[in-house]
């Protein structure tokens, strides 16, 4: 079972080496895997992760023990095997993620020695990431910290008040069960969740608790076209950034049903989700940049300080485990009903992709931060015209016109092959969403336009489309 990780490219829980004449590096990796979310490394295979093997297997076992009990502290105690494959023999060390951490290389000492697993490098950590390691080991949550130094003067309990008035009456007795306030040296003190949620001068204290949100021209950060910096107490943020983004969508009218509805270019529901995700799992305590909400022509980015929790990966994500960071921040999201279901967010986001036949979002850790990319069906474009900037789609393109023009980019296509491209299986579908609307809107044209229901009808980007709009 071992031997097919072979087939696997390194990552957060994976690492091969060539042999054991670098041991820092090796090290530096089971420090990692101990901090982070365990992992196995592989000794005696090539970086082409084919098993080259290693020779007196047994010494080598022991030296390696010996290394890690003499360089690690706490001290770490792995699993090591010695296993064969394709005749070739390896050792393979598997390291959990541990209670004790954070692990150190001794050497380096606790403050510099110290290294977390991002992607597939180890990489040292700040400060800032060493105690969060510590807390996340002992349980606690940075929100529920008390912040002595304030009273409940700085929180704007009139503004929470407002948010609970049609929920529960916002008492001495509530703020306690929600963890806003706590008591601190004999006296009553807004905690950290409180005041990254209702204080009145949350940057002063948290200066990287807000949320920048840029639409870009095209696929890069080369041109910024509109940016909005959003400081509001965090539940208000919520719809502060789904409005930037509304803003930057096309909207169009479904008239399908009796009450009409509208349908956006953009999948609000998705996008919603994953803003709520970030804000509530965002790791404040780190400092360097806000939230950041990136809407390129093809896709939105949607990016938060703070790398998994410990034991966390990608993967357990999207089968819906959960682990929450800010255990104040997520409480009140609860009771506000911005978050319906403790862990249900991740796989709404990738359920609704799947409905909407989007492609599939993508969750990246990106140095020690985390980003959720949501692609879209079809590009959301911006054209200059003079001074001025419009939108490049009427109200009436959907996003399902889109995927069809993406479709004729090479060429035109008949109604079957559309159907095949589009993954559809109902040709009235085909015909009301994607076509009519197209071809009302003058992007695509027939290409015999005389004989409308001739067999070999075909579809083509028309003359102003395919000159105007980018696919």
């Amino acid at each position: 079972m071992l031997d097919g990780l072979l087939s696997y490219t390194e990552g957060k829980t994976l690492e091969f080496k060539r042999d054991l004449t670098s041991p820092r590096a090796l090290l530096k990796t089971l420090v990692a895997f101990a901090n982070t979310a365990g992992g196995m490394l592989f000794v005696g295979v090539s970086d082409d992760r084919k098993a080259i093997g290693i020779a007196n297997a047994l010494d080598e076992e022991e030296r390696l023990c010996s290394l890690i009990a003499d360089s690690i502290v706490p001290r770490l105690m792995p699993n090591i095997e010695i296993i064969t494959v394709d005749n070739k023999t390896l050792l393979v060390v598997e390291v959990f993620v541990s209670g004790l951490r954070p692990h150190w290389i001794k050497t380096e000492g606790p403050q510099h020695g110290v290294y977390v697993r991002l992607g597939s490098s180890s990489r040292q950590a700040d400060p800032a990431l060493i105690e969060e390691l510590r807390r996340t080991a002992d349980g606690a949550a940075f929100d529920e910290l008390p912040m002595p130094e304030l009273s409940l003067d700085d929180l704007d309990l009139m503004s929470a008040k407002r948010l609970f008035q049609s929920i529960s009456k916002l008492d001495d007795q509530v703020l306690h069960t929600l963890k806003l306030v706590t008591v601190s040296q004999g006296r009553l003190v807004p905690t950290k969740g409180a005041v990254l949620l209702f204080g009145k001068e949350r940057n002063l204290h948290f200066s990287d608790a807000w949320v920048q949100c840029g639409r870009f021209i095209g696929t890069d950060k080369t041109t910024i076209f509109d940016h909005l910096d959003i400081h509001e107490p965090l539940p208000q943020t919520v719809e502060s950034i789904m409005l930037f983004l509304k803003k930057h969508a096309m909207r169009s009218a479904d008239f399908s049903n009796i009450r009409r509805k509208d349908v956006w270019s953009i999948p609000i529901i998705l996008l919603r989700e994953a803003v709520v995700n970030a804000l509530v799992h965002a790791d404040y305590s780190q400092r360097g940049a806000p939230i950041r909400i990136s809407f390129f022509d093809d896709r939105i980015e949607i990016e938060n300080p703070g790398i998994l929790l410990p034991g966390m990966t990608v993967a357990d994500m999207r089968d819906g485990i959960s682990k929450i960071r800010n255990h104040v921040i997520a409480r009140v999201f609860r009771e506000l009903n911005l978050v319906e279901q403790w862990g249900s967010g991740v796989r709404r986001i990738y359920s609704e992709a799947r409905a909407l036949g989007l492609p599939e979002p993508q969750i990246q850790e990106v140095g020690i931060r985390l980003r959720v990319v949501v692609y879209l069906a079809g590009l959301v474009l911006i054209e200059h015209v003079g001074d001025q900037v419009t939108d490049q789609v009427t109200d009436q393109v959907t996003v399902q016109i889109g995927r069809l023009l993406d479709c004729l980019k090479d060429g035109p296509i008949s109604v079957r092959e559309a159907l095949e491209l589009l993954q559809l299986r109902h040709r009235r579908t085909f015909m009301v969403s994607y076509l009519k609307p197209a071809l009302e809107a003058g992007l695509i044209e027939m290409t015999q336009p005389g004989s409308p229901n001739s067999p070999t009808q075909k579809y083509r980007l028309a003359i102003r489309s395919s000159k105007q709009m980018k696919i």
